[in-house]
């Protein structure tokens, strides 16, 4: 039925948008447990956008964690939440775009074709696999690690100041708080490897 299979189609998408829209009001609300979520959700679309423009995986994953380190930064500003991914994906392929700029201008041009590394079906089942377990591993530290150590992985080179204004933690105490969230990361993956929790 043609009708049948239109519908199905269409009515995953509306799903998907309205959950986007859910997880981006709890997050503005406050709830910064919906982050991890909304990046579950949004990710794959945005490295696809990435990855059409032309980029290299290692690239691809700069120009992500560019945009939503953006959208982080723009949160409380964003006035229309079923723009979100829409907007997350413009800002991947501006990124993008200007990384390609930037590409072109200082690369030497050799007359050869750069191979793609684009990963194959089992090392990409490997690497889901590993995001996984690494952020169950982040949900089982305290709020303030799994804050700090969001940014960290997001937020390309985070300047102290920026993660002291962000987290309202001193300057002095980043460094510190950000080896000991570390070392906890370290033996929760240790842990999850010797099968004291899945």
């Amino acid at each position: 039925m043609p009708n049948g299979e239109a519908a199905a189609p269409e009515s995953a998408f509306q799903h998907r948008r309205d959950r986007v829209v859910d997880l981006f009001l709890e997050l503005r609300a406050g709830n910064r447990d919906r982050l991890d979520e909304l990046i579950a959700l949004l990710t794959p679309m945005l490295w696809q956008v990435a990855r059409a423009q032309g980029l290299d995986r290692a690239s691809s994953q700069d120009a992500v964690q560019v945009a939503w380190m953006r959208f982080l930064d723009e949160v409380d500003r964003i006035h229309t939440p079923t723009a979100v991914a829409g907007w997350l994906a413009t800002t991947t392929k501006r990124e993008a775009w200007r990384m390609l700029r930037t590409r072109r201008d200082h690369e030497s041009v050799d007359g050869h074709e750069r191979a793609d590394d684009s990963a194959t079906p089992e090392e990409s089942a490997v690497l889901n696999d590993a995001q996984r377990r690494l952020w169950a591993a982040v949900g089982t530290l305290s709020q303030r690690c799994q804050e700090l150590l969001r940014v960290v992985a997001f937020v390309h080179r985070p300047s102290y100041a920026e993660l002291s204004q962000r987290l309202g933690m001193p300057v002095g105490g980043i460094g510190p708080t950000r080896g000991r969230c570390l070392a906890q990361l370290r033996a929760a993956l240790t842990a999850d490897q010797d099968g004291g929790w899945r």
